[in-house]
């Protein structure tokens, strides 16, 4: 198992997602009841089981499923999980819930993207869930946790499916996406380096921003991120992501036609915003465990640009 307590009743689980500090989930035990936020894939769901075990949580205390959207590396393993915790709801957003009950479209999506047998590597089995077993989540609305209030807020910028859950006992938010992802190597003698996501296919940048203000109106004190781990708010890292939206925006605005050119644009733009950071690491290294996420960056500011010009 690799899993860390965070206080406040939150376990960090590590997804088993592409590798070790890629991706994660989250268990808040809050009583006799828990919540597991976010899902990762069917591949997360032992390591789940595991703690579970070792804590002595029966599988029928877990009262809600949460992913924050409906991107595999969040909601992936939600219908295994649906299938192994029989007390449980998922907790869903609108726009999301109907991929819950038929992942065909997110199935065949993604397996255009990967290929099939990358694919069934990186997510395995997608199994749908009973409609009855969902409930839809509207902006601001509220479930407790044995009496432990849990908000939602629809977040748009990264995907029109997204929310973020607000725990008041933590002052934290579960963020998914909109607080973009800082991993472990991120951390920086100069501070922290969260970086934007702004994968496939429903960029946003005013909305981007937007969120970014709503998540920062609640004063919180940390952040939940899926990609990875506890990070705490600042108002300084909050200006980091929103100069990064509108740095993006104005490369992509100026030739979005190259995806390759516009990644290399972006790579330069991020290891300038690292050394600014104190980062003293192998310049390759760097640009390497930044590629990934960068290249998908890329191609969602190409998808962002063309539908704005009706493409």
């Amino acid at each position: 198992m690799t899993y860390t307590p965070l206080g406040f009743g939150i376990t960090c689980i590590d997804a088993e997602y592409v590798e070790h500090g890629t991706a994660c989930l989250y268990l808040m035990q809050e009583g006799d009841e828990c919540a597991v936020l976010e899902t990762g894939t069917c591949h997360s769901v032992p390591a789940l089981e595991q703690l579970l075990l070792h804590r002595g949580i029966g599988v029928e205390q877990v009262r809600y499923v949460i992913p924050t959207h409906v991107h595999l590396d969040h909601a992936g393993g939600a219908g295994a999980m649906m299938a192994v915790f029989p007390a449980a709801q998922l907790l869903i957003h609108p726009r999301g819930a109907r991929h819950m009950v038929d992942p065909e479209r997110l199935i065949a999506g993604a397996t255009q993207v990967y290929g099939a047998d990358l694919f069934r590597q990186l997510y395995g089995d997608i199994q749908p869930i009973n409609a009855l077993r969902i409930r839809q989540m509207e902006d601001g609305e509220k479930v407790s946790l044995a009496g432990r209030q849990l908000e939602f807020r629809h977040t748009r910028g990264h995907a029109e499916h997204h929310f973020c859950v607000w725990d008041e006992v933590s002052r934290g938010w579960f963020s998914g996406d909109m607080f973009g992802v800082s991993y472990s190597w991120c951390r920086f003698p100069g501070g922290d380096f969260v970086m934007p996501s702004t994968t496939p296919s429903q960029f946003d940048p005013e909305a981007y921003l937007a969120s970014i203000e709503l998540l920062g109106s609640y004063a919180p004190q940390r952040l939940y991120l899926t990609h990875y781990g506890e990070l705490e708010y600042s108002h300084e890292k909050a200006q980091l992501l929103a100069q990064q939206i509108d740095m993006y925006s104005k490369f992509a605005t100026v030739d979005a036609s190259d995806e390759a050119l516009l990644s290399q644009q972006l790579s330069d733009y991020a290891m300038d915003l690292v050394r600014q950071l104190g980062a003293c690491g192998d310049e390759v290294e760097l640009r390497t465990r930044l590629a990934f996420d960068l290249q998908l960056n890329a191609q969602g500011l190409c998808v962002w640009q063309k539908r704005l010009l009706g493409n």
